[in-house]
């Protein structure tokens, strides 16, 4: 595990004003269960709303920093602290992805496309999460995915397809079809993985 190099000992984030108290957490427990985490120093700047990631000894490898980073990230984004954790995981991605720069600056045609993508009483959203193993925020003019690199990504493109303007009931195939072949893909990973494991057991 490599050591955090030396251009690698600072990240500074902005982050929304009315975030900073679930970033910080109640006392700064959300906080310091983050520094305590990925081995960091996060300073944050409430008057500007400014926060810096810092590697709290030389040994602390430069995936921690990026780590914490997208777990800050992601509370900007509307995240929980308990979901953001999901983001240490090692196989974790965040997508971010702004609504404004695919359906413009029209608030009322905002309010639509995140209406498609939330759904009666959040069903839509919590379909596609189930479907895909993730967990999806829709906060201010973002749309965010935690999740494994493969489900995030399919959670993405459903939600472009609801933007596009696709029928839930498209969407919902489109997700099925998808999401059976990719439960598929891991089953077959993890039987391949087990075999390997038992060969390299019986090997010695």
């Amino acid at each position: 595990m490599s050591k955090t190099p030396q251009n690698m000992t600072r990240i500074y984030l902005k982050i929304r004003p009315e975030r900073l108290g679930v970033l910080i957490g109640e006392g700064g427990k959300t906080l310091r269960d983050l520094e305590n985490r990925t081995r960091t120093i996060v300073s944050v700047d409430s008057v500007n709303s400014n926060v810096v990631i810092e590697a709290a000894t030389p040994q602390t490898p430069v995936d921690m920093l990026l780590k914490a980073s997208d777990f800050i990230k992601a509370i900007d984004a509307g995240f929980s602290p308990e979901r953001a954790l999901r983001l240490l995981d090692e196989d974790a991605v965040l997508i971010i992805m702004n609504l404004k720069e695919v359906v413009g600056d029209s608030q009322s045609h905002l309010y639509r496309v995140k209406a498609r993508i939330i759904g009666e009483e959040g069903r839509v959203r919590t379909n596609i999460e189930q479907l895909t193993g993730t967990y999806v925020s829709i906060y201010d003019d973002l749309v965010a995915i935690i999740g494994d690199y493969e489900g995030a990504y399919l959670a993405r493109e459903a939600i472009e397809m609801l933007v596009q303007g696709r029928e839930h009931s498209t969407v919902y195939k489109f997700l099925n079809k998808k999401a059976r072949e990719l439960k598929r893909k891991r089953l077959t990973e993890y039987w391949i993985r087990d075999i390997d494991a038992k060969r390299n057991y019986e090997s010695r």
